[in-house]
């Protein structure tokens, strides 16, 4: 098949793009190579983009201009789209770049899909996100499965940072979060991410084309960002373990996500771009276990040999959800998808390749001043140093 991937250069993107050319597809990728992933030179210095280079069909364009997307649909069978802005807390701030490329953008390609009829487009995959189910699924004993508003800032500002719902006594327990779970995201970019997914499933319906919603869990493995600032907190622990900064952790280090590595993800990727059964159909892909951020951290000091301090600060953002972990049954039953690499492996094989990449100084501390500058940031107790360990989530 010919595939476009939107956001093809990107991380997912061009592992996706290479796994599908190993298949014998034929792949076309639309990328603007945005200097925030990919750095100022990204012809000659990204990794990503070199990755695929000179073995797939590059369009440097923008999903939000109508001719980028004219160009790159041409003979099309199949678009993932995965083009979009992607920082939780940078969403909450630069709200009209966010809605004009993540809504706009899929408006677009909707658009030209409905009313072009030279297109061949059979299927749409679209990218969504864990970030839409805000809170993950909880039970309780007195009120069956819940699913919890945000919590409380008179709460946490006493240390407790557990999620409570209505007027249930007991402990709340953590379940997996499924796909009939309460759609409530805490972010703009939550939101948007909603409505890409149900933008494609509404209009690829009527238009009889198949779409499938990927909702993926928190990505990480080699090859993915160690610069961008405002994503991947795998990725900013072990710029400041390699530069020997100490970690301020959120909370009491008890928050949890869902981590999966790359190669699930594209595995599961690529099932639901060849079947030809499923359409009109939402999936989560995770690995199906909660990590929490104390054991995230405490990993990596360990694979990378350095001894920095950890420090549990007790300090928290309002918006920041507890716990997600994914409820991956359907997508076993649907696609056969089952996750292979375990937490301890994923993270080994990325520690090994962050270790033969250069680690520049991170630059978190402009993000974070960015987020303090507009107000994202005002219920932080501690001093700027130890705000950003969290935010990324």
């Amino acid at each position: 098949m010919k595939i476009l991937i939107t956001g093809g250069a990107g991380f997912i993107g061009s592992n996706l793009a290479l796994a599908l050319i190993n298949k014998g597809h034929n792949i076309v990728v639309l990328d603007n190579l945005s200097q925030q992933i990919h750095g100022s030179n990204a012809v000659e210095t990204s990794p990503l983009y070199n990755s695929i280079k000179n073995k797939v069909t590059f369009i440097k364009g923008d999903v939000t201009i109508k001719e980028d997307w004219q160009k790159a649909l041409t003979g099309v069978d199949v678009i993932v789209h995965y083009a979009a802005e992607t920082g939780t807390g940078q969403s909450m701030y630069e709200i009209d770049r966010y809605t004009k490329v993540n809504i706009g953008g899929t408006a677009l390609m909707l658009d030209l899909l409905a009313n072009d009829k030279t297109l061949q487009v059979k299927k749409v995959v679209v990218a969504s996100s864990r970030s839409i189910y805000g809170e993950g699924k909880y039970f309780s004993e007195e009120l069956g499965y819940v699913y919890p508003k945000h919590r409380d800032d008179s709460a946490m500002r006493k240390g407790d940072f557990e999620v409570k719902y209505a007027n249930q006594q007991s402990a709340l327990q953590l379940v997996a979060t499924d796909e009939e779970s309460k759609i409530h995201p805490s972010s703009v970019y939550g939101i948007t991410k909603q409505n890409q997914e149900q933008m494609v499933l509404c209009v690829c319906k009527a238009i009889g084309i198949k779409a499938i919603a990927f909702r993926y869990q928190n990505v990480y493995g080699p090859g993915q960002s160690l610069t961008n600032p405002y994503t991947g907190i795998l990725s900013i622990f072990s710029s400041l373990i390699l530069n020997n900064k100490p970690i301020n952790i959120f909370e009491d280090g008890k928050e949890s996500r869902d981590f999966v590595f790359i190669d699930d993800v594209v595995a599961a990727t690529v099932l639901g771009i060849e079947n030809d059964t499923i359409e009109n159909d939402i999936f989560n892909v995770g690995a199906g276990v909660a990590t929490d951020v104390i054991t995230v951290a405490k990993t990596l000091v360990v694979k990378y040999n350095k001894d920095v301090p950890l420090t549990i600060t007790g300090n928290y953002r309002l918006g920041d959800i507890r716990h997600n972990y994914a409820d991956l049954t359907k997508i076993k039953n649907a696609l056969g998808f089952t996750p292979k690499v375990s937490f301890e492996e994923g993270i080994t094989k990325f520690a090994k390749w962050v270790t033969t990449q250069t680690i520049v100084e991170s630059k978190f501390d402009v993000s974070i001043n960015e987020m303090k500058e507009k107000a994202c940031l005002s219920n932080a107790k501690k001093s700027i140093n130890s705000w950003p360990q969290f935010l990324w989530l």
